[in-house]
């Protein structure tokens, strides 16, 4: 455990600047330490020496955290009535929006239920009805049953301990259930409750949720045979989805045809897994089949919309627009409320607009209308800006470009859209009015406004509390307290996140934390949030490795960041599935490839995870990547995340106007989100530290590389001599297709793997 001198240090050195508590006043308080050490001791079964240490824990705004842990202990020592005192205590005088509200309740009614008293269980129950919402389950309809039983009401326990058993199948609490059950079940005699069918197939349902695929199958195949009809055919259908999710495709196949079913939608679940079966084993004429039977006679199932998508799915990966056009059409036109249609729309729309089919510009703003808050609505503005454009209709192209910016500001086609707006002809027109009109209606999702820099009252709380914990030494439990805030409609989420962002003892911890507080950022403004929201979200530590190693390869930095944050978050020790390491994520047969080419000797891993080497290698091997594809960022960054097997087939589907019309149309959503996100963080990063931000910080070793004109290839930097460097700047508007790639050296092509996520 940390000691309070140490926390108080980290404190003092990383949050003064928020200057919301006295700081040094509480690094001189030995309250909150006692409170971490009686928590560690909880934590390792030393229940009395934790009540030692709690019961000198006088820390008012975590009085929570002192009565639950000091009630647990007195509890697991035995002193029952000395728990209940204190709990009953601190709920006379309970902290506001503790995360520990629903606990709370339920260990006082625990220790309420211990005391056996008919009085106490009263209480117990009357404790846990009143505060139900809050508890935490199963625990909390568990000891619901416990203060039923103990009231002597068995049979509503009963109920309370079968909604356990059947409920959360996959906890310790449904086998303590199922013996309850079994106690209760002679008592009660034939007024016992049976579980209803519903129930007992949602129980499967959820042993297939937690991927338990064998107990899944088990249960159903027993149920297949237990339930009346028509519930009978449920199970037996859940028994072969479940035989195919646990990988016996052929198995679930030969069974799913076997199968007789007189339930309309049992037997369109059954169609859907037979549609995902043949496409596991490429029968495509078998897919087909089972769609068709679907088309016929269940035209409103849901399962025919999935197996409509999986079909759909089978053809784009080989660019079969003739097969997947209509799968998609009937999902979105019979389908047209469901959200998981977008999609499919969109895949109309693209092909209309590759084709130049007449209803392209009525299919993209039927895109735009029917899902204005998926992401294909950005991409629909670019290419409807696009059309105008090339149309000579400069006025319309700028109204669909400046929603664009103002809807999706960090979006991979925000930025196309933005350079495509600064271009002299639509910058000198005025927005279209009809065009902005119709814009205005749309049904736009709201921004969050992140761009207060004070806290309020109920965030200066949390705030005050999540530092007294990581003063405790309880770093996870300022964690989670801050999170909890986060939740909360009273508070600031993101000051809360850079709050627990600046705590983390890393970059790319610190970057998690910030992703997974503000999901919705690349929707944001940059006005709408402080600049230090921005830079925690694109981090650039090691700058000087990072900076030395992009300019001895002709590299533009802000690019080879870009990379780096979608590649590892920034974290130096990074391992992916496929053996690649560290920062830029490199294999070590290319790792050893690039060093013997830099003169690195690399004998073993380990250097591959030093952020220096590793960047030295990296910016080596992505160099020489882009040498074999012309310069070209887009197959470039496509290759290194699909293959340059992949790429070069893609590539042979059309002639692509611009390379924004090739990214849409790579059939991988991975590696086209990798690519999009690459080029996107590209930007953000000039933005945030380059010029284009008003308050961005100096930074003096970046400031020979000026703002990116996506609009220009190849692009070039000046260096403080005069001559003209080139500098590798990931481009990302459109420009005619260039020639084929040359072909890539083995060795290298086999450097790459699976990547982050976005």
């Amino acid at each position: 455990m940390k000691t309070t001198a140490y926390w108080g240090a980290n404190i003092l050195g990383r949050w003064f600047s928020l200057a919301l508590i006295p700081a040094l006043a509480v690094a001189a308080d030995v309250a909150p330490t006692r409170l971490g050490q009686g928590i560690d001791a909880y934590n390792v079964h030393d229940y009395s020496g934790a009540a030692q240490h709690l019961r000198g824990a006088e820390v008012p705004k975590l009085a929570d955290y002192v009565a639950y842990y000091l009630g647990s202990s007195e509890l697991q020592t035995g002193d029952i009535d000395g728990a209940v005192r204190e709990l009953a205590a601190y709920r006379a005088n309970p902290v506001a929006s503790s995360p520990l509200a629903g606990k709370i309740a339920l260990l006082y009614a625990h220790a309420l239920l211990d005391q056996k008293q008919p009085a106490s269980s009263a209480k117990a129950l009357e404790t846990l009805q009143a505060d139900y919402k809050i508890l935490p389950q199963p625990e909390g309809d568990f000891a619901l049953a416990m203060a039923f039983e103990a009231q002597g009401e068995k049979l509503q326990a009963a109920l309370a301990y079968v909604k356990v058993f059947y409920a959360w199948p996959n906890t310790d609490l449904a086998a303590q259930a199922f013996t309850a059950i079994e106690r209760l079940r002679p008592v009660i005699g034939k007024d016992f409750p049976a579980a209803p069918a519903r129930q007992q197939l949602d129980r499967c349902q959820k042993w297939l949720d937690a991927k338990q695929y064998v107990k899944a199958r088990t249960e159903y195949t027993t149920l297949a045979s237990t339930l009346p009809e028509p519930q009978r055919d449920e199970a037996k259908v859940g028994a072969g989805a479940a035989e195919f999710l646990s990988g016996d495709v052929f198995g679930a196949l030969k069974y799913l045809k076997e199968l007789k079913l007189a339930l309309p939608e049992a037997e369109a679940e059954r169609l859907y897994y037979l549609t995902e079966a043949a496409r596991k084993t490429s029968d495509d004429a078998g897919m087909i089949e089972a769609v068709n039977q679907l088309n016929q006679r269940h035209t409103a199932s849901p399962w025919r919309l999935k197996a409509l998508i999986t079909a759909g799915n089978r053809y784009v990966l080989t660019n079969e627009r003739e097969k997947y056009t209509p799968l998609f059409k009937a999902a979105s036109d019979d389908f047209s409320s469901d959200p998981t249609t977008a999609f499919c729309h969109w895949k109309i729309a693209w092909d209309a607009y590759l084709s130049d089919k007449p209803e392209r510009v009525d299919l993209l703003r039927e895109q735009v209308e029917r899902y204005p808050d998926e992401t294909h609505a950005s991409t629909a503005l670019y290419f409807l800006g696009r059309i105008a454009q090339m149309n000579g209709n400069y006025g319309e192209a700028r109204a669909y470009y400046e929603r664009l910016n103002a809807q999706f500001p960090h979006y991979f086609y925000s930025v196309l859209g933005r350079e495509r707006a600064a271009e002299a002809k639509v910058a000198a027109a005025a927005a279209d009015e009809k065009t902005a009109e119709w814009l205005d209606d749309i049904d736009w999702p709201r921004h969050r406004d992140f761009s207060s820099t004070v806290p309020n009252a109920a965030t200066r709380a949390r705030i005050d509390r999540a530092r007294l914990l990581m003063m405790a030494g309880l770093p996870d439990v300022a964690d989670a307290e801050l999170r909890f805030g986060a939740k909360s409609d009273e508070e600031q989420p993101h000051l809360l996140a850079l709050e627990l962002a600046r705590s983390m003892p890393s970059p790319f911890q610190a970057l998690r934390i910030m992703k997974s507080f503000s999901a919705d950022y690349l929707s944001m403004p940059f006005e709408s949030a402080p600049l230090k929201f921005w830079e925690m979200l694109f981090p650039m530590p090691y700058k000087d490795d990072l900076v030395h190693a992009a300019r001895a390869h002709e590299l533009d930095p802000y690019s080879v960041a870009a990379l780096i944050r979608q590649e590892s978050e920034f974290n130096p020790g990074a391992h992916s599935h496929a053996n690649a390491f560290g920062l830029m994520q490199l294999i070590p047969a290319t790792g050893r490839l690039m060093g013997r080419q830099e003169g690195i000797p690399i004998s073993g891993t380990g250097a591959l995870l030093n952020p220096s080497t590793n960047m030295l290698l990296g910016t080596h091997y992505l160099q020489s990547q882009l040498n074999n594809w012309n310069g070209d960022w887009v197959e470039t960054l496509a290759a290194y995340n699909a293959g340059p097997g992949r790429v070069k087939e893609w590539l042979g589907w059309g002639i692509f106007r611009e390379p924004a019309e090739f990214v849409e149309s790579i059939p991988f959503t991975e590696t086209r989100e990798y690519v999009q996100a690459v080029l996107r963080n590209a930007d953000m990063y000039r933005t945030i530290y380059g010029e284009k931000h008003p308050n961005a910080p100096e930074i003096k070793d970046l400031s020979e590389v000026p703002p990116v004109n996506l609009a220009s290839l190849p692009l070039a930097a000046r260096t403080p001599g005069g001559g003209v460097k080139t500098v590798r700047k990931s481009p990302v508007v459109a420009t005619a297709k260039k020639p084929a790639a040359k072909k890539k050296p083995a060795a290298m092509a086999a450097g790459k793997k699976k990547k982050q996520p976005a």
